[in-house]
């Protein structure tokens, strides 16, 4: 009989699925698009902080009085902690993307906890702020991932569109994939840092974020961040 191999093959790309794509709903509730009557989206980095990369999108984003949303890694911050509370100071998003950025779908309860209260602690510290949402390093979950992260009074978040800034393809390239994704309600992700090397190079997307910023307002869009909007 075929039915059995079928049910588990239906099963296992389940199992997948909510593993594996950021938006699943399978392992609960994921914020994937904000919620708004107005012509706005949000416009999201994560991986940060980075001496090079969050200085310049900040600068480009004041001189435009955008506001963003930032899912900083915990030993970023605690490396540049500096940095974290200009995020925050300037009226951004301060969310938590756990400390190590390990994919957490194959990771234990214990773990996962671990993680995500360390990322929180140092955002914390550095911020001022205790962050209301929570990203899962490429968006890999687990069963228990979202509901610990509920369980640090932290929202799960997904996104809209992911722009592959980190391949570095080319400012003009990061620029016209963000403004072709920019819809009503999108969550947009781009990265200003590196998960992997505290110093990685992520100077083409700071370098797009004004080309991001003009183009996407011409177009008749606004900012918001996921603490006024989601």
């Amino acid at each position: 009989m075929i039915v059995a191999p079928a049910i588990g093959a239906a099963v296992l790309g389940a199992l997948a699925h909510g593993a594996l794509y950021p938006n699943s709903p399978l392992f609960g509730h994921v914020i994937a698009h904000i919620g708004t009557d107005q012509p706005a989206l949000a416009l999201t980095f994560d991986d940060g902080p980075n001496p090079e990369a969050t200085p310049a999108i900040l600068d480009a984003l004041g001189a435009r009085g955008v506001k963003a949303s930032f899912f900083v890694l915990g030993r970023h911050a605690q490396r540049w902690p500096e940095l974290v509370r200009r995020i925050a100071d300037e009226g951004h998003s301060v969310c938590n993307h756990g400390f190590h950025h390990r994919k957490l779908h194959l990771k234990s309860p214990s773990y996962v906890r671990n993680d995500l209260e360390l990322g929180t602690r140092a955002i914390s510290d550095a911020s001022g702020v205790r962050p209301r949402f929570f990203r899962a390093p490429h968006g890999f979950r687990s069963p228990w991932v979202t509901t610990i992260a509920r369980s640090l009074g932290q929202r799960t978040v997904g996104w809209s569109r992911g722009v592959w800034d980190t391949a570095r393809p080319g400012v003009d390239v990061i620029a016209d994939r963000t403004v072709r994704a920019a819809k009503r309600g999108a969550i947009l992700l781009l990265h200003d840092g590196d998960g992997y090397d505290p110093l990685g190079d992520r100077t083409q997307t700071a370098r797009a974020v004004p080309l991001i910023a003009d183009r996407i307002r011409e177009a008749g869009l606004e900012f918001v961040t996921l603490d006024s909007a989601a």
